[in-house]
């Protein structure tokens, strides 16, 4: 894509800023992460459940997931423009707050349209931490281990997937849905964290006295169009890759092997070991290969897991088969957070990423309602594969034709 260069010079002054404090940006945006996940994912769990508490059917409950990703534009939307204007750290701060106060309230939800109201303002808080997060964890690790620590970032997702998962296995048994997301307060703990550890980052610091106004930075963020575009169809299908690979799991576990809600925490968690595993290991290999080629590899190698993961003829090759995809699904997408963060300009890295991250979720949210209606006149397992062997091979494309700036010098003069 031409919006996108290829690499740049660095002139004679320039000091590459400190790496100083990484290790707290990246534990602080790799735990908001976790926890956005945790939430996220118990609607996936214990949709069932929900849908005949609430007296909706599953296709019902899998709309509020749908709207979940629907919002998240417009939370990278307020968030990323607070973090381009007003630094990382309290836009950071805020939305961990938010959004744990709406976890917690989701528990106390009683109705369908109060349990929808508070999914979609949960996706607000959802769309504003990532974006905010990985351009802090992004600009303040070293450049030559980004790719390792955008493959750590990316996978606190699939740890809050595992943690899901645990919470699952122990609470719904004894207490149902509801208590589950009481847990979801713990967010707001971690705000003290970020304010006492985490440093405010040197690169924005450098770069913001670039916008003297809200409409030079307006013009800068319109300039990027081009950027824009692509990064939205990239990330259009690599939600897809992950959200139809993911979102209704637990439900075709339910439905078509008609596991205890025991054994769907067992096979998912396994699942989300190898989620944990080939992102960080995809991300190692991104310092090596380069990005794109990483992400290219995982997604191909994912088209040959799906035999196995939608048709496993025993428990066994089902659990191998859940673990080999999310190490592949996940080992793309452990590349994501640093490929187009080095993509984005200084000056509007805290917004574009994940603007543009956010505007690909909300039209591929829309898979997990789309398999529900398919599982309506077809198996899960046969919906399921054509849908990945489909987006798997267009995430490949998107991928490739695009270009990566690895290694890029951030808050050059």
């Amino acid at each position: 894509m031409s919006a996108i260069s290829s690499g740049v010079g660095q002139s004679p002054s320039y000091t590459p800023p400190s790496t100083s404090g990484h290790r707290a940006a990246v534990i602080a945006s790799f735990l908001g992460w976790t926890l956005d996940a945790f939430d996220f994912f118990l609607v996936t769990y214990a949709l069932t459940y929900i849908a005949k508490d609430l007296g909706q059917t599953d296709k019902g409950i899998a709309l509020s997931l749908t709207i979940t990703l629907m919002f998240r534009p417009v939370g990278a939307f307020i968030f990323g423009l607070m973090a381009d204007r007003w630094g990382r750290r309290i836009p950071l701060m805020i939305d961990l707050i938010f959004y744990a106060a709406v976890e917690v309230a989701t528990g106390f939800a009683h109705d369908y349209t109060m349990f929808l109201i508070l999914r979609a303002l949960f996706g607000i808080g959802m769309g504003g931490e990532w974006g905010v997060g990985a351009s802090l964890a992004m600009e303040k690790a070293p450049k030559h281990r980004r790719g390792i620590l955008s493959g750590f970032l990316q996978e606190g997702y699939a740890c809050g997937n595992l943690l899901a998962a645990v919470c699952f296995y122990f609470v719904f048994p004894r207490w149902g849905w509801r208590p589950m997301f009481f847990i979801g307060g713990v967010p707001a703990l971690l705000a003290l964290y970020v304010r006492t550890f985490v440093k405010e980052s040197e690169v924005w610091e450098r770069t913001r006295h670039k916008h003297k106004s809200f409409g030079e930075y307006a013009g800068e963020i319109a300039s990027h169009w081009k950027l824009f575009l692509y990064l939205f169809v990239l990330m259009m299908f690599m939600n897809f890759v992950s959200h139809g690979t993911q979102d209704m799991y637990p439900t075709f576990l339910k439905r078509d092997w008609h596991f205890t809600p025991q054994r769907v925490a067992i096979v998912t968690g396994v699942a989300n070991i190898g989620a944990i595993m080939g992102g960080i290991i995809f991300g190692h290999f991104s310092d090596r290969m380069g990005r794109r080629r990483s992400i290219v590899t995982a997604l191909i190698l994912a088209i040959f897991a799906i035999p196995l993961w939608a048709f496993a003829p025993t428990v066994g090759l089902l659990v191998m088969g859940g673990f080999i995809m999310q190490f592949m699904v996940q080992g793309a997408w452990g590349v994501i957070p640093v490929h187009i963060n080095e993509l984005a300009p200084d000056s509007v890295r805290g917004f574009l990423p994940g603007f543009a991250y956010q505007c690909g979720v909300a039209v591929a949210g829309t898979v997990a309602y789309i398999e529900a209606v398919f599982a309506d006149h077809m198996p899960y397992p046969r919906a399921m594969a054509f849908t990945a062997a489909t987006v798997f091979t267009l995430g490949a494309i998107a991928a490739w034709l695009g270009k990566e700036r690895h290694g890029v010098a951030f808050g050059e003069a």
